[in-house]
């Protein structure tokens, strides 16, 4: 049976807490980011992975994020990161934004998929924030549904699957907008792989570095 834990009800630090014991004991949690409701696990546990794929009923075969809850946790991905980059990271980052940077040391292969040398990585603010866990993320939905914004619209199916589910009430409801600044480095420009939550305009001017 899945563990149920309300942010509301039981306070942020139990639900940080239940997080990082299950993801650590390899299971598979339902959990509020910052725009809609994710299936986290250890993006290194093959096995957890698997779960998530057979929960939303089909592997579409996609890259996923890396979602991190602290940016002190990023450290050892940033160091090896150019300028270019780590400046857009410290622009968009925390944010409703998935940043897709190179990723020459091929960390997290079961989230880059066929891409090893480019990773999706999201930070996000909110009351999961100071976690320890890193999460493989996708959305909480079975595949071809809509992405659910709260926990009332999260598939049953889905609630019942899943090791842990953390109540975060309503959330914003887009996606998170998709960057790509896997190229700045080489001198290549940046750009918007998928329309979310942060416009296209609010990227470029937060990307305004000169």
């Amino acid at each position: 049976m899945s563990k149920l834990v309300s942010i509301e009800r039981d306070g942020a630090q139990d639900a940080r807490e239940a997080l990082d014991q299950v993801v650590g004991e390899g299971g598979v949690v339902l959990f509020p980011a910052d725009t809609l409701y994710g299936l986290g696990c250890d993006p290194t546990n093959e096995a957890a992975i698997l779960r998530i794929h057979e929960i939303k009923g089909r592997d579409e075969g996609k890259p996923s994020a890396v979602l991190y809850f602290s940016p002190l946790a990023m450290r050892e991905l940033i160091a090896d990161l150019g300028s270019g980059a780590r400046a857009a990271m410290g622009a968009l980052l925390p944010g409703p934004v998935t940043l897709v940077i190179a990723n020459p040391a091929r960390r997290y292969p079961l989230a880059a998929r066929g891409d090893p040398e480019r990773l999706g990585v999201r930070l996000i603010e909110g009351p999961l924030l100071g976690a320890n866990s890193v999460l493989f993320q996708t959305s909480a939905n079975i595949s071809g549904k809509p992405p659910p914004a709260s926990s009332e619209s999260v598939d049953p199916a889905i609630a019942a699957a899943v090791d842990l589910s953390i109540d975060g009430g309503d959330l914003w409801g887009e996606p998170s907008t998709v960057v790509d600044v896997s190229g700045l480095d080489r001198g290549e420009d940046w750009k918007v792989l998928r329309k979310g939550a942060l416009t296209v305009a609010e990227v470029a001017a937060k990307l305004d570095l000169d």
